[in-house]
């Protein structure tokens, strides 16, 4: 068993496929396959279930999953602490799509000039998914938003599954409901006179918050959309209210008014696994902490 192996392996456990895996490490689809029939011989038990391309942890598998990362890691800090290296190799962050746009521009960009031998993936999604993303080592960590309390304790495998990562907090978001211009200000979801409540995918903390808000007074139904762009084109039909930040509200300049009313202050956590900060993640973590309140298209928070 040697570190080139289990970086295959730590490659196909994160791609499931042995062609992707291939291509992140720079082998041919063949050389993969026999190394990690190699490490399988070498282990005397199978690390993956074969199903045609798919690629699939066993109960083994996932096992040693956990000392792949350790031994890949302590590889790296003995490297380093015989000889500094800059940052490089590849860093798979997770970040939601409101995130994307109105807070990591300035970081991403300061970054991209300061290292530019680390190769930098974004993937789109949901707080839930991108948490569990970064549990399975599909990510390297990710932004998510963190319901408030009330709903923490009412849905507790959310912090469950945080308890398992590092997390801190980066940034604040005011989140808002978006109403039609014209609609009367709302004290609470009793008030609302429109027909349905315009949200991102159901894993949206963002959505789950709102929902939350609307049940405790109305039986508003949500209508699912793809972008915040497409929510606020509903909501100027005039029989939707949309759910959104503030700082992506600001960011979007829509031509025509709407009215909000605001759901609380939602915080944005930056999770990572224990014990499994690379140099890439410290540098990332450097710069996003010192560019976080610094892009001018920003709400105040």
């Amino acid at each position: 068993m040697d570190l080139s192996s289990i970086e295959i392996f730590l490659a196909v456990a994160s791609d499931r496929s042995v062609t992707k895996a291939a291509k992140a490490v720079g082998r041919v689809p063949s050389n993969v396959t026999t190394r990690v029939q190699q490490l399988e011989e070498d282990l005397g038990v199978s690390l993956f279930s074969r199903d045609g391309k798919k690629m699939t942890l066993t109960r083994e598998g996932e096992t040693f999953l956990a000392y792949a990362n350790r031994l890949m890691a302590l590889a790296l800090e003995a490297r380093q602490a015989v000889r500094p290296l800059a940052p490089s190799g590849t860093l798979r962050v997770g970040t939601m799509e409101s995130t994307a746009a109105s807070r990591l521009p300035a970081a991403l960009t300061q970054f991209n000039q300061m290292w530019p031998d680390v190769s930098l993936h974004l993937t789109m999604g949901a707080s839930r998914d991108l948490t569990r993303d970064v549990l399975s080592n599909a990510l390297d960590c990710a932004l998510i938003a963190r319901p408030p309390k009330t709903m923490r304790e009412e849905d507790p495998s959310f912090d469950a599954e945080l308890k398992a990562l590092e997390m801190e907090p980066v940034f604040v978001e005011d989140l808002l409901i978006v109403l039609p211009s014209g609609h009367p200000s709302i004290k609470s979801a009793a008030d609302l006179r429109v027909g349905s409540l315009a949200a991102l995918e159901p894993g949206c903390t963002y959505r789950r918050i709102a929902e939350n808000w609307a049940r405790k007074s109305s039986a508003l139904p949500t209508s699912e959309l793809g972008s915040y762009h497409a929510i606020l084109a509903s909501v100027a039909t005039g029989n939707t209210a949309g759910v959104m930040p503030r700082s992506v509200l600001d960011l979007m300049h829509w031509p025509t008014p709407v009215q909000t009313h605001q759901l609380g202050p939602v915080d944005t956590l930056l999770v990572y696994r224990r014990n499994d900060r690379a140099s890439a993640f410290n540098a990332f973590h450097e710069v996003l902490s010192a560019t976080k309140g610094r892009d001018i298209r920003l709400a105040t928070n």
